[in-house]
């Protein structure tokens, strides 16, 4: 797709709340259409994930990550919309042919009239599609991550699944997380030591605690394979 594709930005929704919204849906557990709206996922962790269209290359790549990864999410007790900017109909067809979506269980919402992708600031204008936007709420109903890429490239589950079980951590003990923070490792008691903490971060947590020796072989490994080495 053409870079020069113009884009309706909602601008950063982090930290605001979810908008509000009611669009047709395909359930693919269920092989049925439904309806989904904003009210289904308030008091819930939940993700909301736009992906371009139906029918393309790198969209079911994704959603079918996102269903294998659907039990441990359900596990952190997190709801998954995806969405595009399809109708049911399409919906339906998309999962009952594409081979990599056999077995899916995941809802679909439909966004034909564009205003779901407007509403969370993903629409690609003139082109009537959404960029690949992923967005974290939190049981406050307030965005807590989001993440938007450019259409020839697809996200990692791995990632937003330690990102969820960060954001998870910190909502319920009002700590936070360093960068690479998994469970397991140190976080930062901003809600207790706040102030001998300030400007004394180094003494709670290392630089090799935040990047592990580990982390250091799998980037090392990681940009290799990039340079076709």
């Amino acid at each position: 797709m053409e870079e020069k594709k113009e884009c309706t930005q909602a601008g950063v929704l982090v930290l605001k709340k979810m908008p509000e919204f009611k669009a047709e849906a395909f359930d693919a557990s269920t092989g049925h259409y439904t309806e989904v709206s904003s009210d289904d996922y308030k008091g819930k962790w939940t993700v909301i994930c736009f992906y371009p269209a139906d029918f393309t290359f790198v969209c079911p790549t994704e959603i079918a990550a996102m269903n294998t990864a659907l039990p441990y999410l359900k596990e952190l007790g997190v709801e998954v919309l995806a969405v595009s900017t399809d109708t049911k109909f399409s919906h339906k067809r998309f999962v009952e042919t594409e081979p990599l979506l056999t077995g899916l269980k995941l809802k679909i919402a439909a966004d034909p009239t564009l205003e779901m992708s407007k509403k969370f600031g993903v629409l690609i204008e003139d082109a009537g599609l959404a960029l690949r936007g992923r967005f974290l709420i939190n049981p406050d109903g307030v965005i807590v991550a989001q993440e938007v890429q450019a259409p020839p490239v697809g996200r990692s589950i791995k990632e937003f699944i330690r990102q969820i079980i960060a954001h998870q951590h910190a909502y319920k003990t009002g700590e936070v997380c360093p960068a690479n923070w998994r469970p397991g490792k140190k976080t930062l008691p901003v809600n207790t030591d706040i102030e001998p903490m300030t400007g004394n971060v180094g003494k709670y947590v290392t630089i090799d605690e935040i990047v592990t020796p580990e982390d250091i072989k799998e980037i090392e490994e990681l940009v290799k394979a990039g340079k076709g080495e």
